[in-house]
């Protein structure tokens, strides 16, 4: 079966300013995309961003810009002074097996020994 409707092509619509000027806000409101506004008004995004470029520019006075002040990239923090470094606690094993209690305090800079001797100990 064949469709009886007639194609026709589509004519090149105008828009008025004031429906411009509608879209354009609808545009602008925020958490509102672009492509939803262009969706819900049957538009063509890259028309509505010229409409709202050209919006922009005509908004925009011609003023001169400030310029802009360099600051610089790195800016050292003042700290503390460190503090003394504090002695450190020493090695505490308590152990019970069995019937048998055991509790060895050894220094902090002999952690690799207290390492080998507890191995040795738990055989």
């Amino acid at each position: 079966m064949m469709d009886d409707e007639i194609n026709t092509p589509r004519r090149r619509r105008r828009h008025s300013a004031e429906f411009k000027a509608q879209v354009i806000q609808a545009c602008k409101q925020p958490g509102i995309s672009i492509a939803a506004t262009v969706l819900r008004y049957q538009l063509n995004a890259n028309q509505v961003r010229i409409w709202m470029k050209a919006h922009e520019q005509l908004a925009i006075p011609s003023t001169p810009i400030a310029p802009i002040t360099k600051t610089p990239e790195f800016i050292p923090i003042p700290l503390p002074a460190p503090t003394a470094v504090t002695a450190t606690p020493d090695i505490v094993i308590d152990i019970r097996r069995g019937a048998a209690h055991v509790t060895v305090r050894l220094p902090q800079a002999a952690a690799a020994e207290c390492a080998g001797w507890l191995q040795n100990w738990l055989r």
